[in-house]
């Protein structure tokens, strides 16, 4: 048993779990401004183009009185927008990250290849570097190391 917590207290310990449980901490912190965002905000001035309309308060009842099954679609679209705005900021963060990521880490420069191919001087046809002879007009060449 002690083992087990010995396990326990070292994979507990290791930097992927420290800082997905911060993630998870950050994230809750941040729906909940995301959701004032939304609710304090957007559905006010929603509620305003819409002329007074209480979007997040919009439901559907089936049914009469107290227990009649009810569709709160206005609270749907809350969610919907809240998703979107948590998209909207965390594709803005991953961007930036990328960018700046990409100024830090410098790719290195990669050598130019050799060529392959050369003109013939007479008809102008690209040839193998290699070539002796143009394909093309049968004109005869010097090596390509040949040249001085």
């Amino acid at each position: 048993m002690k083992n087990f917590f010995n396990e326990f207290k070292k994979f507990i310990s290791r930097g992927n779990v420290m800082d997905m449980a911060v993630g998870v901490i950050i994230g809750g912190a941040f729906t909940a401004i995301v959701n004032s965002l939304v609710n304090d905000i957007f559905m006010p001035m929603l509620s305003l183009i819409t002329g007074g309309l209480d979007i997040a308060g919009m439901s559907v009842s089936f049914g009469i009185g107290e227990n009649a099954a009810e569709l709160k679609y206005g609270s749907f679209l809350s969610a919907v927008i809240n998703f979107l705005l948590i998209a909207l900021v965390v594709f803005c963060i991953v961007k930036l990250l990328n960018a700046a990521k990409d100024k830090v880490i410098k790719k290195p420069e990669e050598e130019p290849k050799a060529p392959t191919t050369r003109t013939c001087p007479y008809c102008m046809s690209v040839i193998d570097i290699k070539a002796t002879r143009c394909p093309h007009c049968t004109s005869e060449l010097e090596p390509e190391g040949a040249r001085g």
